[in-house]
């Protein structure tokens, strides 16, 4: 029998705990999940440590294994960073082995450049320090390092032409953040499509998604709106914005084509052509 790997995050061992106590109860992960109200696919995330449970899950998840509120108050000593809609994403993330990700309006954070992420950030913060907006930026920088690897994840991204066209912190910022996806799609780091505003309607102009895939595990999908984030594991859910996130790729321009576009649009951006 293979030696258990030894958890390496605080969220590992969270969720290491919670298989040994589940498998020391004689449950299956279906078994506990339906017990605590949730799918097997969720208390499986739980345990390889990608996602925390909600307080009221670990509630349940205490009561049914008989654990005198142990997940719940080790619960609150696992605060995320990210914004409470957005944190088991931010997870995931750092897992995945594959990740679909489609931006409607803005540069996905992962790709994001300091100038730009202030930009962002500065935007929707009508009251803001100059240290909130680094400490963000911050952040955001230290998430993008799962590029940093020459392999892993293996990232697809795909951009609706209105992301190359709103002019996010000036000129020069619009520039260096386009060359910069274009530079990463060139040295292959990422796959790169352009949705071109031709296409008209396409089954993603609602909202940002990005698609995940591990190596062990099911994939999850996740949508992001206005203050809101909603992370999927439903397979019925995952599918639909599978095949979604397919059917907008097939409308969308080659690799070469979307690299033409996107080094236009920087050169247009830089010498105040749009």
């Amino acid at each position: 029998m293979p030696k258990p790997r030894t958890p390496r995050t605080q969220r590992e061992k969270y969720g290491e705990e919670l298989r040994l106590r589940r498998t020391a109860a004689d449950l299956t992960q279906e078994e506990l999940g339906d017990q605590v109200v949730c799918s097997p696919t969720l208390i499986s995330h739980f345990e390889a440590g990608r996602r925390l449970p909600k307080p009221d899950d670990a509630q349940r998840i205490d009561r049914v294994l008989g654990t005198d509120g142990f997940f719940a108050r080790w619960l609150e000593d696992l605060d995320s960073k990210y914004d409470s809609s957005f944190a088991a994403a931010a997870e995931l993330e750092r897992q995945a082995t594959l990740i679909q990700q489609f931006a409607l309006t803005l540069v996905p954070g992962l790709l994001q450049t300091p100038h730009y992420a202030r930009a962002v950030f500065s935007a929707y913060r009508p009251n803001h320090s100059a240290e909130e907006l680094d400490r963000e930026v911050v952040i955001r920088t230290e998430r993008a390092r799962i590029l940093d690897g020459p392999l892993k994840p293996v990232v697809w991204t795909l951009l609706d032409e209105a992301v190359l066209r709103r002019r996010v912190g000036g000129r020069q910022v619009m520039a260096e953040q386009l060359h910069k996806i274009a530079d990463m799609a060139e040295m292959g780091r990422l796959r790169l499509h352009v949705l071109s505003n031709a296409v008209g309607a396409h089954p993603l102009q609602q909202s940002l998604l990005t698609l995940m895939s591990f190596e062990d595990s099911a994939p999850v999908a996740y949508a992001e709106g206005f203050l809101t984030g909603n992370l999927m594991d439903d397979p019925a859910l995952v599918a639909a914005s599978q095949t979604a996130y397919a059917l907008a790729l097939s409308d969308a321009l080659s690799q070469q084509e979307s690299l033409a576009i996107v080094r236009s649009a920087a050169e247009e951006h830089a010498h105040g052509q749009q």
